[in-house]
């Protein structure tokens, strides 16, 4: 099993104005860790980790690659990148349950990642645990005591479909 810690990234942060807010919230927790990961990227879980994705990889500079997901509660629904060795940035809108979180993680393991970061913008204290079972590292803007629905911590949650998700990745 492995152990993570979960790095909270400074003051409690409970509304964001859009998932792209969100991203650019990540930026500045994300910035403080990069430097000690070897080869990272930024996987995001498609369809709504992507717009959240998107400023976070501008603003680190760094490469997002696409994780499909099967969000029936089978594994990731397509193939991932070869990771070999690298560090891997999965990105979300946020935990609720963790299940997305969990399965796209085990995924990147099996793709070859060395090392798996989490960065949400939400992540609920209750969902911790599992995610430390997965992730290295986790990342969350906010940690609220319980867990709600995502959309409770977005002024606008600005959903895409997975075609939209494909398409903005496309055109990096």
């Amino acid at each position: 099993m492995r152990r993570g810690r979960l790095c909270a990234a400074g003051a409690v942060v409970t509304r964001f104005a859009s998932l792209g807010d969100a991203g650019e919230r990540l930026v500045p927790a994300v910035r403080d860790r990069v430097d000690a990961w070897i080869d990272p990227c930024v996987l995001a879980i498609i369809p709504n980790g992507v717009p959240v994705a998107e400023p976070l990889a501008r603003g680190l500079g760094l490469p997002v690659l696409a994780a499909p997901l099967d969000r029936s509660g089978d594994p990731a629904a397509g193939p991932l990148p070869r990771l070999d060795g690298r560090t891997a940035i999965v990105v979300d809108d946020g935990v609720e349950t963790g299940t997305a979180a969990h399965l796209v993680g085990e995924a990147a393991r099996a793709a070859g990642a060395a090392y798996l970061v989490l960065a949400v913008p939400v992540c609920p204290r209750e969902a911790q645990p599992v995610m430390e079972r997965v992730y290295d590292e986790v990342i969350a803007l906010d940690r609220p005591m319980v867990r709600r629905d995502l959309r409770w911590h977005y002024d606008d949650f600005d959903v895409i479909d997975e075609a939209e998700a494909h398409r903005r990745l496309a055109a990096r």
